[in-house]
């Protein structure tokens, strides 16, 4: 990942408000990812919503784990996008 900024250089720092991507494209970022943390069944049910980045850390190869505030699991950089409002978490 780090499409934007470059291998271990988050997108999306600390404190920054991120909408999750829809359920269709979340559904088919699920499908086509074939590498470490997989998106949970228990996530699907947060596409769509906006949350809080509260830590981000990276894997081998520099793609980008997001921990969202009050959201289960590790969030790829490829399942959000910035967003101008303000996180409901």
């Amino acid at each position: 990942m780090g499409h934007t900024r470059g291998p271990y250089r988050e997108e999306f720092p600390v404190g920054t408000a991120v909408r999750i991507i829809d359920a269709e494209e979340l559904n088919a970022f699920a499908k086509s990812w074939r590498y470490h943390h997989p998106v949970t069944e228990e996530q699907f049910q947060f596409a769509g919503k906006l949350g809080s980045v509260e830590a981000v850390s990276f894997y081998h190869g520099g793609d980008e784990l997001y921990k969202l505030r009050g959201l289960p699991g590790l969030w790829h950089e490829g399942c959000l996008r910035a967003t101008v409002e303000t996180a409901e978490i």
